[in-house]
């Protein structure tokens, strides 16, 4: 699990917007760009190529 500091810190790589997690705890997403950052073993794979699109 991300620890609540991590979150605050953490951006969108793409639009630099603000990250909420998902009810999952599985995933960072940015409503701005509409995208789904995963997180695996605890940590947030935050790149833009590897993120998927929401509909």
């Amino acid at each position: 699990m991300i620890r609540q500091e991590l979150l605050e810190i953490l951006a969108c790589p793409k639009c630099k917007g603000e990250l909420r997690l998902t009810p999952e705890q599985d995933g960072l997403v940015c409503d701005r760009c509409r995208l789904l950052y995963e997180i695996r073993d605890d940590i947030p794979i935050m790149l833009i190529d590897e993120a998927r699109k929401l509909d």
